[in-house]
């Protein structure tokens, strides 16, 4: 049994405020998903947990999208000469979040960093002490968003079936690691967020 799985199943992530808690839905692309470089082979699970959520959290959803930086600078040179083919413009059609999400009147958050904390999102969850983290990929831009919100004492909480990694394997590296994070970090899943923000009365 793994490290996340022995979490999972021994602290039951608890949502400190259900209905303050905002629901974070990063980067669910064109870009990792089908036939890309970069898809995550289990994309379809994760957009089904995630679309299993959405109506739960109302208003309080917000969206992000990876896009390369205009012109990649430092240590993006040699990274996008490896992965050429994500080099072009933010609203290319690569980058657009696929059909099965319209993000209608929420926030759509853009950044060309992995991590999409910042004060960008701050100010788009309205400060909120608690967010529940889904997206992909987990062992990428999932997983360098939470350590930063988590450090920044944000309670996040990570349902383990929405979302998804580069591989099976490195899904669950990444899990791992945000297990040792518990309590700032506490990892469910859909069923459980679900049964645990329902509102109450």
């Amino acid at each position: 049994m793994t490290q996340a799985t022995q979490a999972t199943q021994a602290t039951q992530a608890t949502l400190v405020a259900p209905d303050a808690a905002w629901l974070v839905v990063v980067d669910m692309q064109r870009v990792f998903s089908g036939e890309s470089p970069w898809a995550a082979p289990d994309y379809a699970r994760a957009s089904a947990g995630i679309r299993r959520l959405l109506p739960a959290f109302g208003e309080r959803v917000v969206y992000t999208r990876y896009v390369a930086p205009e012109r990649p600078e430092g240590g993006w040179v040699p990274y996008f000469e490896q992965w050429p083919f994500a080099l072009v413009p933010a609203d290319d059609p690569l980058y657009d979040l696929t059909d099965e999400f319209d993000p209608g009147a929420h926030a759509v958050l853009t950044r060309s960093t992995f991590g999409k904390w910042g004060p960008e999102l701050v100010a788009a969850t309205g400060g909120a002490s608690e967010i529940v983290l889904t997206g992909v990929s987990t062992d990428c831009c999932v997983l360098s968003t939470a350590l930063p919100a988590a450090d920044a004492g944000v309670h996040v909480v990570v349902p383990v079936d929405a979302c998804a990694g580069a591989s099976a394997e490195d899904h669950q590296r990444a899990l791992d690691a945000m297990a040792l994070y518990a309590p700032l970090i506490e990892l469910t899943t859909v069923a459980e967020t679900l049964g645990l923000s329902a509102p109450s009365g």
